[in-house]
């Protein structure tokens, strides 16, 4: 499940605020005022198609490039007026490995630490205390060339923490892994998170942003087409329903009556359309969006109805369906659902 850091209380400051962020390449805008409120210690991921911009946004968020337009700031700070600083409280791993394959993995992190200018004894221990940390000790003194994709990648991070950044940009960081690895970096994401770190990602894959973020992003023309936690946005998309099943036929038989005649309760606001019987199984399908409300009103005509349910199992559309449907250009949820 996401890691979640949502509450009631107090928002967490913004490790990453964008207000009206554009970024164009000639004619072409790319990048066409965004905006983004990260808060810290939490997942937040961008997803959208191939060339909707989200490598630029991780580019002009880590100095990497300028932006045309737009209020940025980064762990606090100002990227127009204060790049150095930004980059001293973020690291960044791209879409291709840092990693040079010619030097061992121990080298590469010595490496890192002269960049940021630790001292000989400092370097050697945090090198030392990240290799293990990755389980990559046993590797290090191996060329990097011989290492899996996943060990590069883990190599990656480790290098990118060397600087002890509270704020990380990972572009795609399970591209090409396998199923095994791409777990073991979420768990990575997962424990660098529960240090308090902020984690912005960019992903082609929909599982790891909804096993991943607290909050989601997809981006479209440019443009934000829609953000908010996971399950907000599976609520945009319709399609969503409970599903009743049934042991007696009897009771499915006075259930699927109830709805041909329409006795469900006005609170039920999409579920009034009808239920759908699938009568082999003795299963009724009730439009819902899966809302407390609306769980509570089922459950209560049922009730008032003398109907039991054997089973009572709720079904939303999943981020793929919300990715398709924001991104076709087609099925495009209200206006007053896009946040």
């Amino acid at each position: 499940m996401p890691t979640s850091r949502r509450g009631n209380g107090p928002q967490p400051p913004a490790a990453v605020l964008a207000v009206g962020l554009r970024k164009s390449y000639g004619d072409k805008t790319v990048l066409d005022g965004i905006d983004l409120r990260i808060p810290a210690g939490s997942v937040f991921a961008l997803l959208g198609p191939n060339g909707a911009g989200k490598t630029t946004a991780v580019k002009i968020l880590s100095t990497l490039i300028t932006a045309d337009a737009g209020e940025l700031h980064v762990g606090g700070h100002d990227l127009a007026t204060d790049p150095q600083a930004v980059r001293a409280a973020i690291g960044v791993t791209g879409q291709f490995s840092a990693v040079d394959g010619l030097i061992t993995g121990e080298e590469n992190m010595l490496l890192m630490a002269d960049l940021h200018h630790l001292s000989k004894r400092e370097g050697r221990w945090i090198a030392g205390e990240l290799l293990e940390r990755f389980d990559l000790t046993d590797a290090a003194k191996k060329p990097a060339s011989t290492y899996s994709g996943g060990m590069k990648r883990r190599l990656d991070i480790a290098m990118t923490l060397v600087g002890d950044p509270r704020i990380i940009f990972l572009d795609e960081p399970t591209t090409g892994l396998d199923p095994r690895s791409r777990h073991n970096m979420w768990q990575i994401i997962r424990e660098l998170v529960s240090d308090g770190v902020t984690v912005f990602l960019t992903t082609q894959y929909l599982d790891e942003a909804d096993q991943l973020a607290d909050r989601i992003a997809v981006l479209n023309d440019g443009r934000i087409a829609a953000q908010g936690t996971a399950e907000e946005l599976k609520r945009l998309i319709p399609g969503g329903h409970v599903r009743l099943r049934f042991s007696d036929p009897s009771a499915y038989r006075s259930a699927a009556f109830a709805l041909r005649e329409g006795t469900l309760p006005q609170a039920l606001g999409s579920a009034r359309a009808g239920g759908t019987p699938l009568d082999d199984s003795l299963t009724l399908q009730i439009p819902s969006d899966g809302t407390q409300r609306e769980l509570r009103s089922i459950l209560d005509w049922l009730d008032s109805a003398g109907i039991e349910a054997d089973e009572l199992t709720v079904h939303t559309p999943d981020l793929d369906d919300v990715f398709f449907a924001l991104t076709s250009g087609t099925n495009q949820p209200p206006k007053e659902a896009v946040r």
